[in-house]
């Protein structure tokens, strides 16, 4: 029971915390085992149509059971695996569908975000752009995936979170992962262009011309292409 007082010989009105309160370490084991399932599926560790075992991924990851039926169920939401109630959940395979629905919406964020930002980034903002698109050339031309992926990760972030619509980057948690699982199969044909647009949008940016800027940013994601699966 809660009761609320003052505390001892202050006159501040206490009101007990909840001894029902989520520990932080639930919050924080909860999410990076979203986090690693997620990216499993995303760099292929784990395959289209694989069917994942909740005992055996809890193994795996050296957690209970809890937070990866949670993980999974998160991943469902976002288009990554499908759950068969009393059966089976499996990696969905990669739907062209889904995917440039996901894409148009991923694209449309990246739009607003641009546009409200542009003239609004710190010059260390910028300059952090810049370097990322420099090891995004560079994984590029050394055919490093991984790298490539992180440094372009890295690159459309900062407008993202200099923004700081949540909302907005609920949506790309969501339906981003589904995005660049498809996008990791066509990466290496795609790669050198994206090195120009990022080019141009940092110049677009640079020069606060929000609706070039906005339109090119739209461009770099909705020209992703879906893999038939």
């Amino acid at each position: 029971m809660r009761i609320a007082g003052t505390c001892g010989s202050c006159s501040i009105y206490c009101v007990p915390i909840p001894e029902s309160a989520p520990r932080a370490e639930r919050s924080l084991l909860r999410d990076d085992v979203y986090r690693r399932l997620r990216d499993a599926i995303v760099d292929g560790t784990f395959a289209p149509g694989e069917q994942l075992k909740d005992g055996e991924l809890a193994d795996w990851l050296g957690v209970s059971r809890t937070p990866v039926r949670e993980a999974l169920l998160r991943l469902g939401a976002s288009g990554l695996v499908v759950a068969l109630p009393g059966r089976s959940t499996t990696v969905s395979t990669i739907d062209a569908r889904a995917v440039r629905d996901a894409r148009d919406v991923i694209a449309a964020m990246h739009e607003l975000a641009v546009r409200e930002m542009t003239g609004r980034l710190t010059a260390d903002d910028m300059e952090r752009m810049r370097g990322a698109n420099e090891r995004f050339g560079a994984a590029v031309a050394a055919g490093d995936i991984d790298a490539a992926l992180d440094a372009d990760d890295e690159l459309h972030r900062i407008p993202v979170a200099a923004l700081g619509n949540r909302a907005l980057e609920a949506v790309l948690d969501q339906f981003g992962p589904l995005v660049r699982r498809a996008e990791r199969l066509r990466f290496s044909d795609a790669g050198h262009a994206s090195v120009e647009r990022h080019e141009r949008l940092i110049a677009l940016l640079a020069s606060g011309d929000a609706e070039g800027a906005a339109s090119v940013a739209f461009d770099i994601w909705h020209s992703l292409t879906a893999e038939d699966g």
